[in-house]
């Protein structure tokens, strides 16, 4: 049966992805949550080369993991150097780690151009750094950087310094597209070269400059490599590096390979998340897998195959990656759009020409620039209003709302700060409230206004903050008489909803977003009680 170990190394090559700066306390935190997830290896970062990283290594040492082994990463001893006075070496030693990866050059030109010293001292730099480690009772991976743009250009000495790694022995020899750049192909005809020569395990590291990252390391697989580096979330420098969390299932769930357990693998999806909210990115919604749309519907044909059958427009089952089947309902949808989203909505399914009138419905509002895939809060309530008995919570009666800019005194320099007020009559039940708001706009008073009206029927509402609001131009050939779409996001601290209007007034397109937003919530809290 093929194994194959899992290296994350998301800690170091992971975090040189720009805008991500993990902390000490992340890097333990994702190292905890790699070992629940089963991972064999995780790379920690390279000692020695910054403060951070230092302390991560002293303070990871009280880690106690059941299925993971902490590596530490480093290069090879510098040209013309001993090794038992390497810096980078001792750093490597001093992060108490039993196995430690080093990086060396395995292409002639990155030998010569950047390390600018010759061929031979850098195989003498890669055997004296890797039986060094192996004296002190270290297990060693060697990364053979550029290992493949070296193997086209000059293929005798790439498989001069594996047969090198080798000797000295490395455990593992890890095969690098630094660049990025290979295709499959050339993956898999240089593996075979490498096993002609040293019978050592080899492992695979690719970047995703050509977008090939995952399907160069899944053709490393199928052509013998035991050993798969890669990050979570394909994190990584310039277009990252190979996402585990598409290896990881590939391996699994089509190539027969246990590299984790069904429990672990169901994990897989939060894994993702909890990554990428400690790194402060937000979540890409069409990652493969464990994306928020990898398994999103909107077509109406796909929705009724799916109603009928699961796995008709669905190539696994998304439980078992921890991600679950969604519906998004557009001009696209269908009846069977309609009957998925009321049913899981908790609301009765349309029948016969009630969904006909809620498909037309909603043909009709996006061709006026609603968006519905984007704004489930606005369609629930699409779906309740064509219930005969639904009774809004609030209706409205009127507002107006003033932007006036000479009442109010000067406060930087000779410029003047508009006043934005808002007045507005809403009815709850029998009662009409009459109240006003300033604002520091005119959507911002309108909210305040409404809120302030509602307040003394609904005191709850005060929870609710609107966290977002986005304007698009659908028709920018119209100028100011374009129409615009409204998207607002709001929140209670619980749960987040988003709620979308439309007209060629931008005011109106606001409030139709903002009423959904605070009729929504008002709505499912009656829902609760």
């Amino acid at each position: 049966m093929i194994t194959v170990q899992l290296y994350d190394t998301t800690l170091r090559d992971g975090a040189q992805q720009e805008g991500i700066s993990l902390s000490v306390e992340d890097k333990l935190k994702i190292v905890q949550k790699l070992d629940e997830l089963g991972i064999d290896l995780i790379e920690g970062g390279w000692p020695g080369s910054n403060p951070k990283d230092t302390e991560f290594f002293a303070r990871a040492q009280n880690l106690r993991l059941t299925r993971s082994t902490l590596v530490a990463f480093g290069s090879t001893r510098h040209a013309n150097s001993r090794a038992e006075e390497d810096l980078n070496l001792q750093a490597l030693l001093r992060a108490k780690t039993r196995v430690a990866t080093i990086v060396g050059k395995a292409w002639d030109k990155q030998v010569t151009r950047v390390l600018e010293t010759t061929l031979e001292e850098n195989l003498s730099m890669i055997t004296d750094s890797i039986s060094y480690l192996r004296a002190k009772g270290l297990r060693v991976f060697f990364d053979a950087e550029h290992f493949f743009d070296g193997y086209k250009d000059n293929p005798e000495y790439a498989l001069q310094v594996m047969v090198t790694a080798a000797k000295a022995g490395a455990e593992c020899v890890v095969l690098c597209d630094t660049n990025g750049g290979s295709l499959s192909r050339q993956i898999t005809e240089a593996i075979k070269a490498v096993q002609k020569a040293s019978p050592v395990a080899l492992g695979i590291h690719t970047h995703n400059d050509a977008e090939l990252a995952v399907a160069n390391s899944l053709a490393a697989v199928e052509a013998g490599v035991i050993q798969v580096q890669g990050t979570i979330n394909g994190y990584g420098e310039r277009c990252g590096n190979a996402n585990l969390c598409s290896i990881i299932p590939t391996l699994k769930l089509k190539m027969g390979i246990d590299c984790i357990t069904d429990k672990q693998l169901s994990k897989l999806s939060d894994v993702s998340r909890y990554v990428s909210e400690l790194a402060n990115m937000p979540h890409c919604n069409r990652l493969s897998y464990v994306g928020d749309d990898a398994f999103t519907h909107k077509g109406g044909i796909h929705v009724s195959g799916l109603i009928k059958w699961e796995d008709s427009y669905q190539h696994i089952n998304p439980n078992l990656v921890g991600n679950r089947p969604h519906v998004v309902v557009s001009e696209l949808a269908g009846k069977g759009s309609i009957i998925f989203k009321a049913k899981e909505h908790g609301i009765p399914v349309p029948k016969g020409k009630e969904i006909e009138k809620v498909l037309e419905q909603i043909k009709l509002l996006e061709n006026q620039g609603f968006q519905y895939d984007v704004a489930e809060a606005s369609l629930d309530l699409l779906l309740r209003r064509a219930q005969p008995d639904y009774q809004p919570p609030f209706e409205l009666v009127d507002f107006i709302i003033v932007v006036e800019k000479r009442r109010r005194p000067p406060t930087r320099g000779n410029q003047e700060e508009p006043l934005s007020e808002a007045t507005i009559k809403v009815r709850v039940d029998n009662k009409v409230v009459h109240t006003a708001a300033e604002g520091d706009g005119p959507v911002n008073a309108l909210d305040q206004a409404l809120r302030k009206a509602l307040l003394q029927f609904y005191p709850d509402l005060a929870a609710v903050k609107l966290i977002d609001y986005k304007v698009r131009i659908l028709e920018e050939t119209a100028g100011t008489a374009s129409q615009v779409r409204v998207l607002i996001e709001s929140s209670d601290g619980r749960e987040n909803w988003r709620t979308v209007g439309s007209s060629t007034n931008i005011i109106e397109a606001s409030w139709l977003a903002l009423a959904d937003s605070i009729e929504y919530w008002l709505t499912k809290q009656a829902g609760k009680a």
